[in-house]
């Protein structure tokens, strides 16, 4: 699943062909995504320029003015360009569902094998959007600092790597990032959230904020589907310390790699290094 450095890269990727184009159609060949593109969607947003491409936890919103189009990447989706400016012959693929197309013929692409994906439209202030308001802070932001975490762990009874997972505390923390933050800080994915120490928090923070840079930087993971906008893999699965390693030796300490289950989701450490 694409987690906050492979949606951030696409952001990146797609906002220099998008802002200050106008949008002159839309092209739904498969409208039951998530939850369905609206069908009056073409209508709505055709004339409309797009002013600013940003994100918010893992939606990626485009600002028209009049509203705010709301697109999610779910399980296995990538956005691609197509650029107006040099011949495409590359015909829509099965699972090719929705293009955006702009006035200077350059074509934004949904590509959603699994369709968990999502496009939606909002006239409403898009953080008022039932999916955005309840969400936590973004990560690399200030608001997301030791006293914060530490604060809102108190009352919690589950593991910690559980309770940064959780988008109501921190944004965009996925299982991969959020294994390799633990990691980073030494901290058991099993710790008891509510008995973590500002100290630990403060080492949680950093060492969040330091994998999501990091791995923003190489453009993401790629594991199984995930492509950025012009086609390319990120790399930093390469780097993975304990991430998909069971039974492989720890690359500082030599200890094996274990591996669990907690939440339905597979959590990997060293014994050794997360005590």
């Amino acid at each position: 699943m694409p987690e906050l450095p492979e949606v951030e890269t696409t952001v990146r990727g797609i906002a220099t062909h998008l802002i200050g184009h106008t949008i002159a159609n839309v092209v739904i060949r498969q409208a039951q995504l998530r939850w369905p593109i609206p069908n009056n969607l073409p209508q709505r947003i055709a004339g409309l320029v797009i002013r600013t491409v940003s994100r918010r936890a893992k939606y990626i919103l485009l600002d028209c003015g009049t509203g705010t189009l709301l697109l999610h990447l779910g399980m296995s989706g990538r956005l691609r360009v197509l650029p107006g400016d040099s011949p495409c012959t590359e015909e829509p693929g099965k699972h090719d569902h929705f293009d955006l197309i702009l006035s200077n013929k350059t074509v934004l692409r949904l590509r959603d094998p699994r369709r968990f994906g999502a496009v939606l439209w909002t006239s409403e202030p898009v953080f008022e959007h039932s999916l955005l308001k309840n969400l936590g802070p973004e990560p690399l932001t200030d608001e997301f600092d030791a006293q914060y975490l530490y604060e809102k762990t108190r009352k919690s009874s589950s593991g910690i790597k559980q309770r940064i997972m959780n988008n109501q505390t921190v944004v965009g923390v996925g299982n991969i990032y959020a294994n390799e933050a633990l990691f980073l800080a030494g901290i058991d994915p099993r710790a008891a959230a509510g008995k973590m120490s500002k100290m630990h928090c403060e080492k949680l923070v950093r060492a969040i904020q330091t994998t999501l840079q990091l791995a923003i930087a190489v453009g993401g993971s790629s594991l199984r589907d995930f492509l950025n906008s012009d086609g390319k893999p990120g790399y930093f699965q390469q780097q993975y310390w304990v991430y998909g390693r069971t039974g492989s030796p720890c690359r500082k300490c030599g200890s094996i790699i274990k591996q669990i289950r907690q939440g339905q989701r597979s959590s990997f450490y060293c014994s050794t290094c997360q005590c």
